[in-house]
């Protein structure tokens, strides 16, 4: 009988420890652009778009740049499907990791405005 509880014990502290690394790796930590250039792992950034630099390359891929608030540009790479609102985005959050200078983004957030901001009622 206690063998089986030891083994018992063990195997649950076993999935637990499993679990909880498979959980650790998920989380992908956001970093400035200054620690996204620095970065061998994947990583979120988060800037301003500069929308005069979007634009799409020979190979289809998604092109432009984004910028902290200390003005440092990154320029981010995206291979999926653009998303619909890119152009109203005030600013974008860049999943991937960098190499050679350029952010190879898997994921886009978008961060458009409310269009419900600065909107008041005609009617009192």
């Amino acid at each position: 009988m206690k063998t089986s509880l030891i083994i018992g014990i063990v195997l649950v502290v076993g999935f637990i420890s499993l679990g909880a690394i498979g959980w650790k790796d998920s989380l992908t930590p956001y970093v400035t652009i200054a620690e996204a250039k620095e970065s061998p792992t994947i990583v979120q950034v988060k800037g301003a778009l500069l929308k005069s630099t979007i634009n799409f390359d020979k190979q289809g891929r998604l092109n432009f740049y984004i910028a902290d608030d200390k003005g440092e540009r990154l320029k981010v790479v995206y291979e999926k499907t653009k998303p619909g609102n890119l152009e109203q985005a005030s600013h974008v959050v860049a999943v991937g990791k960098c190499g050679g200078g350029v952010f190879h983004a898997d994921e886009l957030m978008v961060k458009c405005p409310s269009k419900y901001q600065g909107t008041t009622s005609g009617s009192n």
